[in-house]
């Protein structure tokens, strides 16, 4: 059960917070893939950054039971 992060006793649903962070780790890939080069292979690039941002939250709502609570 995913449980809902308490900040100051404004809960935030732990869904949330899963996509804040595969959004931080998205913006990190694509950034190491402009700098490296990489990004200039995909054809679309928008298309390959949701691609990769559901791919990052479906591993994190995947992982999040062997992991534990957020709080």
């Amino acid at each position: 059960m995913i449980v809902d992060l308490n900040m100051g006793g404004v809960f935030i649903p732990g869904l949330v917070v899963l996509a804040l962070i595969a959004l931080f780790a998205t913006l990190a890939i694509m950034r190491f893939c402009n700098a490296t080069g990489i990004s200039r292979l995909f054809e679309y690039r928008p298309l390959v950054e949701i691609a990769t941002f559901l791919m990052i939250y479906g591993l994190l709502m995947l992982y999040l039971p062997l992991v534990g609570s957020i709080s």
